[in-house]
């Protein structure tokens, strides 16, 4: 049997987990989505430590990511995931509001695999989740996590 495909979503905002969650139920996709709210509770979540040290089962195929966190922010986050073994390989999604050219370029800098905009209106919204989760869950193929070295 093979095991149902994570998410991994990042965000603070409940209203963005809210509408992110509807848009990915919509597309008909079943992957089970997990939510933290902080940086350093993603870090936990992928290291089966802390208040996740006993969840069940394995890597998500793809983190969404906003960048407005509170302590550590999404970027340096970011650069934590890209730089440690095995959870390098996830792909990371950047699911933000902000259009800031500057954010863009430093995202891909610290190599996170898509930088998508969330747009204002309501469904607009739940069209781009929609694609996003089809994308990363059904078209891409997801790496072997553990077998990924930096």
């Amino acid at each position: 049997m093979t095991e149902t495909k994570r998410i991994l979503l990042v965000d603070n905002d409940p209203a963005d987990v809210e509408l992110t969650t509807i848009g990915l139920a919509q597309a008909g996709l079943s992957n089970i989505i997990d939510v933290v709210h902080e940086a350093n509770d993603a870090l936990d979540y992928l290291h089966w430590r802390g208040k996740f040290k006993d969840r069940v089962g394995g890597f998500p195929v793809v983190i969404l990511l906003d960048l407005k966190l509170p302590g550590m922010d999404g970027r340096e986050l970011l650069k934590h995931l890209k730089t440690e073994e095995k959870i390098n390989c996830i792909p990371v999604v950047v699911f933000t509001g902000s259009q800031s050219e500057q954010d863009i370029l430093k995202t891909y800098a610290y190599g996170a695999n898509s930088y998508v905009i969330k747009p204002f209106n309501y469904q607009e919204l739940l069209n781009v989740i929609r694609e996003v989760g089809l994308y990363w869950t059904v078209v891409s193929e997801s790496p072997p996590v553990s077998k990924c070295v930096v």
